[in-house]
């Protein structure tokens, strides 16, 4: 799914009305009865809807969903803060409809004092303002947003919630956004809803599709996506009969230290369960016993030195090769990485220690291959690629950073995000908070280095291994719980994860 700024979505929404052709009124409706059909799925008649209502074209929305509700035997109130702005066009012709109607009381609140006390058992509806906001409430309509969030109630934002910006929040004032519990969005998710920050704003959101012309769609640019299924499936072909373990690739992991073995039995487990032909891991000395008992069906490659890396074998031998987990920072190991980096004629898959001290080496950053794949989690990348003042503007910077150094940078988090250095980005759509535990970065770092090793592009095992890798965390969780999950249980549903999508 392509994902838009807000200008954009109004750009897209124009070419509808316009090549449909469909009314702005009639487009309204639309986007509405998909809000209303969300709301009759998870409450009953009966229950009491509360909506706060713009002037604008989210009120108008919001408008026509207290209209439908209330047709279907739903009590609902809506209550119209005075903003100094009439009602035109279509929210105008949603105000008469639901006047008309004669079923809703309507009230306007022309100051903070008048603001009325709902049941704790309604449910607010956020109708105030949309996605075109350009600056931060302050003033009345602030001081509606803070009230409203001050009350105990649950509460429903059309569209994106009052106050929240669809891209860049660097200048807003977070008390003076609307803080939902759910965010139903049209068409597409907005920027602004992949970060962390702004979480306690949408809550849970969900993308209604309201229809919007496919051919506006595709014409519109964007270098932001939203990684699906279909996307990921048809970077796998189907595997020969007469395959051999020669067919699917020899990896090479160099990983592992003393006190950290269990980074590399986990991602050396993570890339033969993701169908790499055959792995070689590369351990300190005194892994070797480790690594042989833990992952039997690994051969080993055992350092020099007893405790950590120091040397690697021939690289031509490997068809994919990754480096880090678990792999500390001494001296001799960072010497290691240097000859890895300068010696490296292929894409390399770089996470964990290797990323700390290339971190603590910026010059060795230019010496990175081309289209070598990146895994930080937002600390390491705030050393490698610098401070940022918020996710937004580490967003752009992680983009300069893979286009900068041709690189494919991986953020780790929820809804995970994928810069290429064509300029596209990727958002992960699989994944949950249970995959917050020790060894879920390294487990990613072994399936990512096991598509590449079969012959995916760099680009492919990133987008790869970050959707099914969340898609096992998924399956897992459904299973374990989310606070039970362990990174064990994220590789061991690996092979479900295969069979649920065909891959």
């Amino acid at each position: 799914m392509k994902i838009f700024t807000t200008k954009q979505i109004a750009g897209i929404d124009r070419y509808t009305i316009e090549n449909e052709p469909v009314a702005d009124i009639d487009l309204m409706e639309r986007a509405s009865l998909q809000v209303t059909g969300w709301i009759i799925e998870k409450f009953q008649a009966g229950q009491k809807f509360v909506f706060f209502v713009g002037p604008g074209n989210n009120g108008g929305d919001a408008l026509a969903v207290a209209r439908q509700l209330a047709e279907k035997g739903y009590s609902c109130e809506v209550f119209l803060p005075g903003f100094g702005k009439g009602f035109k066009g279509s929210p105008a012709i949603n105000l008469s409809r639901l006047e008309n109607q004669a079923k809703v009381k309507v009230q306007e609140i022309a100051a903070i004092g008048q603001f009325p006390a709902p049941a704790p058992g309604d449910i607010i509806v956020d109708g105030l303002f949309g996605s075109g906001l350009t600056r931060p409430l302050e003033g009345f309509p602030a001081e509606i947003v803070r009230q409203i969030n001050r009350l105990p109630n649950l509460k429903i934002a059309i569209d994106i919630p009052s106050g929240l910006m669809g891209e860049d929040n660097s200048a807003n004032i977070p008390e003076n956004i609307l803080q939902a519990d759910f965010t139903l969005t049209f068409q597409f998710p907005k920027i602004s809803f992949f970060f962390p920050e702004n979480e306690k704003f949408t809550g849970q959101w969900d993308v209604l599709p309201i229809g919007l012309h496919v051919l506006g769609i595709e014409k519109t640019p964007s270098d932001f996506y939203f990684l699906g299924l279909e996307t990921v499936k048809s970077f796998f072909p189907k595997r020969p009969k007469f395959s051999h373990k020669g067919t699917f690739g020899h990896a090479l992991l160099i990983a592992g230290s003393f006190g950290k073995m269990g980074a590399a039995v986990l991602a050396s487990e993570a890339c033969l369960r993701s169908g790499a032909g055959l792995l070689t891991a590369h351990v300190p000395r005194l892994g070797y016993n480790v690594i042989q008992t833990a992952v039997p069906e690994a051969m080993a490659d055992v350092d020099r030195h007893d405790a950590f890396f120091t040397e690697f074998p021939a690289l031509e031998n490997y068809s994919a090769v990754a480096v880090g987990p678990g792999l500390g920072k001494k001296t001799n190991t960072q010497r290691a990485l240097l000859r890895l980096l300068d010696e490296s004629q292929k894409p390399l898959v770089i996470d964990a220690d290797a990323l700390n001290i290339i971190s603590e080496n910026q010059s060795w950053i230019e010496k990175l291959p081309e289209n070598s794949i990146l895994t930080p989690h937002p600390g390491e990348f705030k050393r490698l690629a610098g401070e940022s003042e918020n996710s937004y503007r580490r967003l752009l910077r992680q983009c300069e950073f893979a286009s900068q150094f041709k690189v494919i940078v991986v953020l780790k988090g929820a809804y995970t995000s994928i810069a290429l250095p064509d300029g596209r980005l990727f958002f992960n759509s699989t994944g949950n908070p249970g995959m917050a535990t020790a060894g879920s970065g390294d487990s990613l770092t072994g399936m990512i280095l096991g598509f590449l090793a079969q012959g995916l592009e760099p680009w492919q095992s990133a987008l790869a291994g970050v959707y099914l890798h969340g898609l096992a965390g998924d399956l897992a969780a459904a299973k374990k719980s989310e606070k039970a999950l362990t990174a064990g249980d994220i590789i061991s549903s690996f092979g479900d994860v295969f069979l649920k999508t065909g891959i």
